[in-house]
């Protein structure tokens, strides 16, 4: 069977905006255009890719399955069309990536800054996530996670020195409470928390002695996805929270935040920007990288 690569574009578009709409105005054609090309190949391939409303595009399962299937083949597509493209100018293009809303090093701005100075032709597109999900499929060029959660078949580049999470109160609160002498005694004391979606559970807060790794359940106080509001509640006397010290450094440094238990925080690899192998790496990525292990210096 031949389909139309301009088809198979037109889909993935539209599968990841969930919109005719907003597919049209990213390729640049009208929403009729649009429509006209998923009911095309939807008849050569017999089956219903999209489920339309008035309101909604969404995907039935075929389509589902239909764009995970399509998803490394169009970036392979992409990959070797930009390769062959860098030949005769330099790096350009959308890059997408997706980071972690921790990795406080890579999104505090120099280095992506000094990145877009040395390479005005590529423009970027980062989504702040602490979602799990397959980038590829999800149409990045590549995310930033801490090593440890990065599946082993992807290629990992650091881009932060090691790191380590840290226990922290503000003065006020330890005046009140006093200090906790040792991890076990968290949860008698008012904890702030953190879990990164409704439907799960308040992150464990992690610890390690002697060499062996343990975590304590704290029963927060006060729970949230937004780790400025965490440190908000902190600063305000309001309990102990737990996060990256690269995170609360700064109100660290103004002794607004005292660090608490850091015996018992060892540290541990840090950040990485982490891709598919692949043959033909991309020139905008390629160029990403290449900067990064040149220290983010352009």
């Amino acid at each position: 069977m031949h389909l139309d690569l301009n088809a198979l574009t037109v889909f993935a578009v539209v599968a990841e905006t969930r919109s005719f709409r907003a597919a049209a105005d990213r390729l640049g054609v009208t929403r009729s255009a649009v429509s006209q090309t998923m009911r095309k190949l939807e008849t050569q391939l017999g089956i219903a890719l999209l489920q339309r409303t008035t309101r909604s595009v969404s995907l039935t399962e075929a389509g589902a399955r239909f764009q995970a299937g399509i998803a490394g083949a169009l970036a392979e597509i992409g990959q070797a069309a930009e390769a062959a493209a860098a030949l005769r100018g330099h790096p350009s293009g959308l890059l997408r990536l997706a980071v972690s809303s921790i990795a406080e090093s890579f999104l505090s701005g120099p280095q992506l800054g000094a990145f877009l100075e040395a390479h005005p032709g590529i423009r970027l597109d980062v989504t702040v996530t602490d979602a799990e999900f397959d980038i590829v499929a999800e149409g990045f060029d590549a995310g930033v996670r801490l090593g440890e959660v990065i599946a082993q078949d992807m290629i990992a580049v650091p881009v932060s020195a090691p790191q380590r999470q840290l226990a922290v109160a503000a003065p006020s609160y330890l005046a009140r409470h006093g200090r906790p002498a040792h991890p076990r005694e968290l949860p008698a004391h008012r904890c702030i928390g953190w879990r990164p979606a409704p439907e799960l559970p308040p992150y464990r807060w992690e610890f390690g002695a002697d060499g062996a790794e343990f975590d304590v359940e704290v029963a927060p106080h006060v729970t949230t996805n937004d780790m400025a509001l965490m440190i908000r509640l902190a600063c305000a006397g309001h309990g102990i929270t737990f996060g990256m010290e690269e995170s609360f450094r700064p109100w660290i440094g103004r002794g607004e935040l005292v660090p608490l238990l850091e015996d018992y925080c060892p540290p541990f690899p840090g950040f990485f920007l982490y891709f598919p192998s692949r043959r033909h790496l991309a020139p905008k990525l390629r160029a990403l990288i290449d900067h990064l292990r040149r220290g983010g210096r352009g």
